[in-house]
């Protein structure tokens, strides 16, 4: 559907066919432009965009076919459809005009119903093609950022492999070495991780791929929101410490109840204390918090004293495949918040993200 107001350039030596083609065109609510020479019409170009021009052949200095060459001959204006405009009606004459790419031709003098009926026909076309051109943009956007993301799998993948092999090597190498228990049992340990790590990357990406399809189905079930906040606490204590960043927790009562896909939930709420737990510095706080509310509504809070997310990232940061601002030695494949927002609007839920005060910043859920 056509919104925007459409813009008719019309270059003509003689002012009169330019005012005899507005009063044609008068109730058609388009934007109309005029210049009196090719030369001139070169200049508004710089800053009009034109979707369609009525070309005057018979001009001084530079005629209409000249200029209808020039024009076509450019890749900044050669998709704009250019109607002739003539007192010539010999075949020769239309015949050349095409030749240098002139879409189509009226002759004067003019009749207002075709003027009109051409001119509809090639904004029409005009419409088409820049709604094809826009989708071909997209298309083009959207396999670089496809092979964008998997170079981005390919390399998290690798470095979890790559620890599994290394430590199996050494496990092999040694495991006949009763003085290097310690050190086998550290590698079996390190393959043990690194597995784990590649199977909740591979089972992420295909929950997402089953979220944006459709396919999912959630499981509400009354869920105590004080237990699942303590295991995700409980499951994160480690890489906090390892990290020197305190784990604080606000979490209501126990023995309480909403209904609601735990399995997912958590799934959702180990995203977000994963990122705040990447993102933030030694010696900082991260704090989960969930709460009640009215009529079978919750709320979920994770929030850091890190150095927060810039106005630029926070418009962005939960498309898909978007990482925002580089953060160097951190793994980053834009798909975790992608996974959350989508996750959390299945369930006709709310995520957003604000400023903590004094610094840092707070993921807000609410379902």
């Amino acid at each position: 559907m056509i919104t925007e107001t459409q813009k008719i350039l019309i270059i003509d030596d003689q002012v009169d066919n330019f005012e005899i083609i507005e009063a044609f065109l008068s109730n058609d609510a388009y934007q109309l432009y005029y210049s009196s020479s090719g030369i001139k019409a070169f200049s508004l170009l710089e800053t009009v965009e034109p979707d369609v021009i009525l070309l005057d052949i018979m001009m001084p200095e530079m005629d209409g076919t000249q200029v209808c060459q020039c024009l076509k001959s450019n890749d900044l204006y050669k998709s704009i459809p250019i109607i002739m405009v003539t007192a010539l009606d010999t075949k020769e004459d239309l015949a050349h005009a095409l030749d240098q790419g002139a879409n189509d031709f009226v002759t004067k003098p003019i009749n207002s119903l075709e003027l009109r009926s051409r001119v509809r026909a090639h904004l029409r076309t005009k419409s088409e093609h820049d709604e094809l051109k826009k989708l071909l943009k997209l298309r083009e956007e959207a396999l670089a950022l496809r092979e964008d993301l998997s170079n981005m799998i390919v390399h998290d993948l690798r470095n979890p492999l790559a620890t599994i092999i290394l430590a199996a090597g050494i496990v092999q190498r040694y495991m006949d070495r009763l003085d290097q228990k310690p050190l086998i049992m550290q590698k079996i340990a390190q393959i043990l991780e690194s597995g784990h790590k590649l199977e909740e990357m591979i089972d992420g990406l295909l929950l997402m791929a089953k979220l944006e399809s459709g396919k999912i189905l959630f499981n509400a079930t009354p869920t105590d929101l004080y237990e699942l906040g303590v295991g995700a606490i409980k499951d994160f204590e480690l890489v906090a410490n390892s990290r020197q960043i305190q784990l604080i927790s606000e979490l209501p009562e126990p023995h309480r109840t909403v209904l609601t896909d735990a399995t997912i939930l958590r799934r959702v709420i180990d995203n977000l204390l994963s990122n705040a737990l990447k993102f933030s510095p030694q010696g900082s706080q991260v704090t989960l918090s969930l709460e009640y509310l009215a009529e079978n509504h919750f709320r979920v809070q994770v929030a850091d004293t890190g150095q927060g997310i810039n106005q630029t990232d926070k418009e962005k940061i939960f498309e898909k495949f978007e990482i925002g601002s580089l953060r160097k030695n951190t793994s980053q494949t834009g798909l975790g918040l992608a996974f959350c927002k989508i996750a959390v609007e299945a369930q006709g839920g709310t995520l957003a993200i604000a400023d903590n005060d004094p610094q840092g910043s707070i993921f807000m859920i609410e379902i």
